[in-house]
């Protein structure tokens, strides 16, 4: 799942939760989730957090973005890949601090046909004590849209964990790449996903949106919920 939460969860929770009543039963013997803008990224392969250190983009110990541009000079390929990294970014303007900052700006959920939800931030919950809702059965992506400031962010990951009745019934990670500090936000979309639909996947979820870096520095960590509804209104 790339999204909030798609059938394949609700069903394995489904799962999960008559597993657990039948072993009750048996003791007590009763019954009961695309990049838009393409400057400056490099994409890197979903892979196991120890693995993405592997990965091409991995920028080693963490130092100035000034010392970057000077490092590896004599080496063609990795000074095309660091120019193309930093885009239009004028030298003069570069951050002397070491740790980097990514800031999540907007969060917006798109379905074909109805206006784009744009979730707020921070977060306020509706009338009904969620973040926002959504039709069964609809399909719809997840946009977000990020700066990055002060120093180049490696390896950078998407996660997101979607519980319902205590029951984990989805979770995503996702390589989004490595950045530098940039003027303009990056924008990213996840893939198309489907909401589960029937009286089981009906009600309220709670989820959490982390980003993390691959020295597993968490720069988000927001917890949400949702619900999903027979209807829009």
């Amino acid at each position: 799942m790339n999204g909030f939460i798609g059938s394949d969860g609700v069903a394995a929770a489904a799962g999960a939760a008559a597993d657990a009543t039948a072993a009750t039963a048996g003791c007590s013997g009763g019954g009961a989730e695309g990049l838009q803008r393409q400057l400056s990224r490099v994409s890197l392969c979903e892979s196991d957090e120890e693995d993405s250190k592997l990965a091409e983009g991995y920028l080693g110990p963490l130092v100035p973005l000034r010392d970057h541009i000077e490092r590896d000079k004599d080496d063609e390929s990795l000074r095309r890949w660091k120019e193309q990294l930093l885009g239009s970014l004028p030298v003069e303007s570069f951050d002397e601090r070491l740790e980097p900052e990514v800031r999540l700006s907007s969060l917006t959920v798109i379905v074909e046909g109805r206006p784009d939800v744009i979730v707020p931030l921070p977060l306020v919950p509706n009338s009904r004590g969620s973040s926002f809702s959504l039709k069964e059965g609809t399909s719809y992506c997840l946009k977000f849209t990020f700066s990055v400031h002060h120093n180049l962010v490696s390896g950078l990951v998407y996660s997101n964990t979607v519980w319902k009745n205590g029951l984990r019934v989805d979770q995503t990670r996702k390589m989004l790449g490595t950045f530098a500090p940039h003027q303009d936000p990056y924008t990213h979309t996840i893939d198309e996903e489907t909401t589960p639909s029937g009286i089981l996947a009906r009600g309220n979820y709670s989820a959490k949106m982390k980003f993390l870096d691959d020295d597993k520095r968490c720069y988000l960590d927001l917890s949400y919920s949702f619900e999903i509804r027979k209807e829009w209104d």
